[in-house]
């Protein structure tokens, strides 16, 4: 009776064992067509935006906005790649009368403004017939100052905030918090200025003075363009180039800028194009939804794997 006993429960168990096998057969096949189905889902979507083509186009009479907004960043949507992707574009479609850059950015690397700034003025040597300006949101300072003084002309609100033609290099000194936490900084370097700066350390008096003199090299630079780009419209001032904000209104007394205006207002009044179209280099659907899914998969994969383990 025993032996019978001892049977049924071994074949009781090899019967749950293999259901339970199934189960998560069934799991994992119902995965993998919910993930084989997202794929095709998002291929399908890329080839309706490809299919669809470009929107920013204009085949009559138009004025080419182009948005630059945010920091000014290889990695950002206003970088050099993007922005003058999106110039090209417009410069080269045949309707446009005029080119609108709406500027609300802080600034930013300068490499990405300078790039930027060198093919404004490629393009307007190029098209000498289509006019470029720049309209101000709340802000273009720094770096997007750099930019926009390669325009024709500068419109702002008489709030907007104009300026700091200036270059900052910041960081924090954490010698004292050290020596007060009894921490030790144990550097090896090759180079004797690899270090350059390191807020681990003190001060070396000849690095900071080799890091002053790039900024004022850079400075020097800002300073150029921006003299370039206005010309005798700068008004004499002291405190033009020291790093100050000004607002739209003050900004056009100094000749950083030259008049009030909107995206809208210049379409209409400057460039006499009242239809706007928007050449801003977007982020594709497709792109933006397969990151999120990648995100989504890897979570779920974590998950389920773990899980796994977890019964196994």
């Amino acid at each position: 009776m025993a032996d019978d006993n001892w049977e049924r429960r071994i074949i009781g168990q090899l019967a749950t064992e293999g259901l339970l096998e199934q189960q998560r057969a069934r799991r994992w096949g119902i995965f993998f067509k919910l993930l084989t189905f997202s794929f095709l889902f998002i291929v399908l979507a890329a080839m309706l935006v490809a299919a669809r083509g470009p929107e920013r186009a204009c085949a009559d009479k138009c004025t080419a906005m182009i948005e630059i907004s945010g920091e000014l960043d290889s990695q950002g949507r206003a970088s050099a790649d993007n922005v003058i992707s999106a110039l090209q574009s417009a410069f080269d479609s045949k309707g446009t009368r005029g080119v609108v850059l709406k500027i609300d950015s802080p600034g930013g690397s300068p490499v990405q403004a300078g790039q930027i700034n060198d093919e404004i003025r490629r393009l307007r040597g190029k098209h000498p017939d289509i006019p470029i300006y720049a309209v101000v949101d709340e802000i273009c300072a720094s770096g997007a100052y750099y930019v926009a003084v390669a325009t024709d002309r500068i419109f702002v609100d008489k709030a907007s905030l104009i300026g700091s033609i200036g270059v900052i290099m910041d960081g924090f000194g954490l010698v004292g918090a050290m020596d007060k936490l009894g921490v030790e900084r144990r550097t090896l370097i090759a180079g004797e200025n690899k270090n350059l700066l390191d807020p681990f350390a003190p001060v070396v008096p000849r690095q900071k003075e080799y890091a002053q003199q790039m900024l004022d090299e850079v400075h020097r630079q800002f300073i150029a363009a921006v003299k370039q780009g206005r010309g005798t419209r700068l008004k004499e001032s002291p405190e033009l180039f020291s790093g100050l904000v000004w607002t739209g209104q003050r900004s056009i007394e100094l000749g950083l800028a030259d008049a009030l205006g909107t995206v809208d207002s210049v379409a209409r009044d400057t460039i006499k194009a009242e239809d706007v179209v928007d050449f801003t280099v977007q982020e594709n659907i497709a792109s933006r939804v397969a990151r999120k899914f990648g995100a989504t998969l890897g979570r779920t994969l974590v998950s389920t794997l773990a899980g796994e383990m977890r019964r196994h």
